[in-house]
């Protein structure tokens, strides 16, 4: 068997979480709920990725305040509206697909939020547009042309910390397996994170020690709060000079996993319009493996890895222990079928999908041949 369809153990307080393989639909942002709450693109959506064949499934970015939205459309977890539209469409997603682990990934978008959606053009939107006023570590905006967010008090942090803990115990009591914290791609645990976002003189900012405390301080409130599998996104890299380093990635990471983290989840920039990406495939493996290398943590690769021999060889060599694939998954839904044909691995399915197997790969749900009448 290949080692991408070998399978693996991830640790949590309340038991291990163990995966069939080493596939993870990493989380995708979808712009299409209301007003947090997830709707039935939700349950198309999510139904259709848990019959993919990964092992794990990663639900998108979701809010932990409204504030927190990047967009509009963007999905929540910060009432009992949200956590209750959201548990009634996974729930139903789940009773109609093969037994799959959920993670959710939990963020707040900081000075990145008010946004349009993707194909309305983006860029913050104003108050009398479907905008709303946002905050950041400082107020310094992600574009010189935007209006600067507000920079977050005392108050306003305890506030974030708990918003994101409460999530993750609603997350708990809907059986949601895992928890990924959003601490990349340019949102608010990143900004506190960069020097690029984060130019304040107390306690929360300046040296490493002070811009990873809130970060450290939210993640502690959510391992306090939740009992699953939980861990934590992060930008390597700012691709722009004195930003956020892969060595400070590395070190945050080994103090992640003192405070309870079960896995890191690799991912670069976000936070710098001037950032300048050497995009190819496997670009961000490099970041994997040194952040695996340093912490010992249980690592997930992501970023242009849409090829399986090119996923397997990234688990094989010990870059990182799973692979993330994102787009790839919505391009080509049944990725992992495929990827087992080439691998000689299996995956489950619904049983309504057992017959279109082509010949060359029949035997990937674990059967050799499939009658008719």
């Amino acid at each position: 068997m290949s080692t991408l369809f070998s399978s693996f153990r991830l640790s949590a307080p309340k038991g291990p979480l163990d995966l069939v393989n080493r596939i993870v639909v990493a989380p995708m942002c979808q712009y299409s709920a209301d007003e947090g709450r997830a709707t039935d693109w939700h349950l198309m959506h999510w139904g259709n990725l848990l019959n993919s064949g990964a092992a794990l499934f990663t639900i998108e970015a979701t809010a932990v305040t409204r504030e927190g939205r990047i967009t509009p459309g963007c999905l929540g977890l910060w009432d009992d509206a949200t956590a209750a539209a959201l548990d009634n469409h996974l729930q139903r997603a789940r009773h109609i697909a093969p037994p799959t682990p959920v993670c959710i990934q939990l963020a707040h978008a900081g000075r990145k939020g008010s946004s349009a959606e993707p194909w309305n053009g983006g860029g913050l939107l104003p108050p009398d547009q479907r905008g709303w006023a946002i905050s950041g570590p400082s107020n310094v905006p992600h574009l010189p042309q935007e209006t600067p967010p507000e920079a977050l008090d005392a108050a306003g942090l305890a506030r974030i910390r708990d918003a994101f803990a409460q999530a993750a115990a609603r997350a708990q009591a809907m059986g949601i397996e895992a928890v990924e914290l959003h601490g990349a791609h340019g949102y608010l645990l990143h900004q506190f994170l960069s020097p690029v976002a984060n130019v304040r003189t107390d306690a929360y900012g300046g040296s490493f020690e002070n811009r990873i405390r809130f970060p450290l301080e939210v993640f502690a409130a959510v391992r306090k709060a939740y009992q699953g599998t939980l861990g934590m996104r992060l930008s390597a890299t700012d691709w722009v000079p004195n930003g956020w380093t892969p060595e400070e990635t590395a070190d945050l990471s080994l103090r992640l996993k003192q405070a309870g983290a079960d896995f890191i989840h690799i991912s670069t920039g976000g936070v710098s319009a001037q950032q300048k990406i050497p995009v190819g495939p496997s670009y961000q493996v490099p970041f994997a493996r040194m952040v695996k290398q340093k912490s010992g943590l249980p690592t997930i690769a992501v970023g242009l890895i849409t090829d399986p021999n090119q996923a397997n060889d990234i688990v094989a060599h010990g870059d990182a222990d799973l692979v993330g694939i994102a787009r790839s998954f919505l391009y080509k839904p049944r990725w992992a079928w495929e990827a087992a044909a080439a691998l000689q691995g299996q995956v489950s399915a619904s049983h309504q999908y057992w017959r279109c197997m082509p010949r060359e790969a029949q035997g990937i749900f674990g059967k050799t041949h499939f009658g008719q009448r």
